[in-house]
């Protein structure tokens, strides 16, 4: 028997006291509360938005009787995805027509799938654009993918929405269809086909509206 050796690869970023935080959101911040000298053991504690980093959206982000955090099932965390790499500048929107375009060259998507979008957007992390003119998708994108009662939607940016979309048009579809939505995702590009095996792991907070997560291709 022959077994192929995939090395993974970690999607998600880096979660410190510096990393960029959406405008409004609390910057994170680890507090030492015990240490190896007095206690015999280091501890800290984590004060940080549940939608740090690269994170989980759950519906009841935007929808009062969405699913919560801990209310989403495992086996919508875990499986095949999809990856669309669609390069895209800032405040440039993913269409109904781009993705159409990938279904051309590669075949339908097929419904209940799970979509990530690697635009390239996230080489400007450190960058004061960053959270301020981020691509994402437009409405008829999303309604395109909610019609297929998609799973999951991913995204190297910082929100599925873009950035001069104030009513956060894309989250209320998604949500409202009961789509999960992963932001903030990183090294999509080192994803080399079109198809790929995901693990998404959110914290099980109770009744939270997300969770940092631990992102994996592999």
């Amino acid at each position: 028997m022959c077994f192929i050796d995939v090395k993974p690869i970690d999607l998600t970023l880096t979660i410190s006291e510096s990393i960029p935080s959406f405008p409004g959101s609390p910057k994170p911040q680890f507090i030492s509360w015990s240490n190896l000298k007095e206690d015999g053991y280091n501890l800290e504690l984590l004060f940080l938005s549940s939608h740090t980093g690269t994170h989980l959206d759950a519906p009841y982000h935007f929808v009062k009787n969405g699913l919560k955090i801990n209310q989403i099932p495992l086996d919508r965390l875990i499986g095949k995805a999809i990856l669309i790499k669609i390069k895209k500048t800032k405040n440039n929107a993913i269409t109904k027509s781009d993705i159409i375009l990938f279904e051309r060259k590669n075949g339908k998507i097929p419904n209940k799938s799970s979509i990530f979008f690697s635009t390239g957007w996230q080489k400007n992390l450190q960058k004061k654009n960053y959270f301020t003119e981020n691509p994402g998708l437009d409405i008829s994108a999303a309604r395109y993918i909610a019609s297929k009662k998609t799973n999951l939607v991913g995204i190297d940016s910082p929100s599925i929405d873009l950035s001069n979309d104030e009513s956060f048009n894309v989250h209320h579809i998604f949500s409202k269809n009961n789509i999960l939505i992963v932001e903030n995702l990183t090294n999509l590009k080192k994803i080399s086909s079109k198809e790929f095996n995901f693990t998404i792991l959110p914290l099980k907070l109770k009744d939270a509206t997300g969770s940092p997560v631990r992102a994996i291709a592999s």
